[in-house]
């Protein structure tokens, strides 16, 4: 498995897998698959210490891309920019790979390098998964907001991961 930024010819697999975790209502709060034009901005607007990654799988003459990880900046204020989401998504046929696992190892990793101090997960409190593989990696509890989404006609939480950095 390789890791590497993400370039405008992965822009649809990168859709595509973020769609795959729309129906089981544990990683995204968006209720209906997104298409190229909503991500476009998203994409196109990225900085170089906030980088998209994706985790590829090398097959014959053959990549397939099975995961991607995102830095979001952190509310947009000054004050912040050594702050970042980590956003990370996993083919549905490739869960329990360790692809999440490697994607988190190179941003943590990688933080120093992209002057980012502290890293955010924002996880639903009822993705045990995600939950998980963010504490393996040191991320620990900061913040919970209760029943602050509504999917499919349940309440859901929202817990806030956070880990600071060494060495930066």
């Amino acid at each position: 498995m390789n890791i590497r930024p993400a370039v405008d010819a992965d822009l649809p697999a990168i859709i595509d897998i973020y769609n795959q975790s729309i129906p089981s209502r544990l990683a995204t709060a968006d209720n209906e698959p997104v298409t190229l034009a909503d991500k476009l901005d998203w994409y196109h607007n990225r900085s170089p210490n906030r980088p998209l990654w994706v985790s590829l799988e090398q097959n014959n003459d053959q990549t397939k891309i099975l995961g991607w990880l995102s830095f979001q900046n952190f509310y947009g204020r000054p004050a912040y920019q050594h702050t970042a989401e980590v956003s990370i998504y996993v083919a549905t046929t490739a869960h329990r790979q360790g692809i999440g696992s490697r994607l988190l190892e190179k941003a943590i990793a990688e933080s120093p390098q992209l002057q980012l101090t502290t890293l955010l997960g924002f996880i639903f409190a009822h993705n045990q998964p995600s939950l998980n593989l963010f504490s393996k990696y040191g991320f620990k509890q900061w913040g919970h907001l209760p029943n602050i989404a509504q999917l499919d006609d349940i309440e859901r939480s929202l817990t806030i991961l956070g880990r600071k950095i060494d060495n930066c």
